[in-house]
């Protein structure tokens, strides 16, 4: 990946093109602007924040709309969720994910136009706002994103991300989907989630209110922070712009795969 983060080199593009849905080979109309500028252009949008109207042609991405309408496209392909599980079986065929723990959390994020999965914040004087429900590996590899209300709580989300990992191929045997135990701190706290997670056979490590925090559970949640601060580092998931979620899950689909091609091409310490 270029230091500048929008530009698409050889090794991505040659990822990412199997996966977008073919053009007509006789449509009307002037001929569509090529699959890599539109992509080149939709990072941009995620990685600076601009609006799509803002958006110069100049550098060959297209028109904002242009790149717009392609995001819609894909996602609406199955684009990112592909290249989700791509990136994941790479990352586990090459012994990069940490299945011993999963973490999970989440972060407020302010939703400037409002639409679906915003509501009040808690935490922001009830500005409207959304959250990011997030579950990591044991390294801090995003393994399932959610995005809700604000004022949704994280503990009605435990399951939900656990049950989204997708199934990670990358090794013999059948795809994997669960990790062997799950943390989180006391916004998790859920007798009836505890049981839950037992039967998925994974063990909750979970600290209770009221009772003193799990031995060390800061030094292991650690990840799950770090993350977020990656994620957040995309300015177009730090402020929710899109009114429709499943554009903005595109967004954070989107960082995630960066984030996981990253880590799948930094030498190993």
């Amino acid at each position: 990946m270029s230091t500048r983060p929008w530009i698409v080199d050889d090794d991505v593009w040659a990822l990412i093109e199997p996966l977008l849905p073919p053009w007509p080979t006789r449509s009307p109309g002037p001929r569509p602007v090529a699959d890599r500028l539109c992509l080149q252009g939709i990072l941009y949008v995620l990685c600076n924040d601009i609006a799509w109207q803002l958006l110069s042609p100049e550098p060959g991405f297209g028109s904002g709309q242009t790149c717009w309408r392609r995001l819609e496209r894909w996602q609406q392909a199955g684009v990112f969720d592909q290249l989700d599980r791509i990136l994941l079986a790479e990352l586990n065929a090459a012994g990069r994910l940490d299945w011993s723990r999963a973490c999970v959390d989440g972060s407020h994020i302010r939703a400037k136009k409002g639409g679906a999965g915003t509501g009040p914040s808690p935490v922001d004087r009830r500005k409207t706002g959304s959250r990011h429900h997030l579950i990591c590996d044991g390294r801090g590899t995003p393994l399932n994103v959610i995005t809700t209300a604000a004022n949704v709580n994280d503990v009605t989300q435990t399951l939900a991300l656990a049950d989204g990992i997708p199934p990670v191929a990358g090794r013999p045997g059948r795809p994997r989907r669960r990790p062997e135990a799950l943390l989180g701190d006391k916004g998790y706290d859920s007798n009836p989630n505890r049981d839950e997670v037992r039967k998925r056979r994974i063990l909750p490590v979970i600290s209770r209110k009221g009772a003193p925090n799990i031995k060390d559970m800061g030094k292991l949640r650690y990840v799950v922070e770090q993350t977020f601060a990656l994620l957040h580092q995309f300015k177009r998931l730090a402020v929710r712009w899109e009114r429709r979620t499943e554009l903005h899950d595109a967004f954070v689909s989107l960082a995630c795969s960066l984030i996981r091609w990253r880590r799948l091409n930094k030498p190993e310490p």
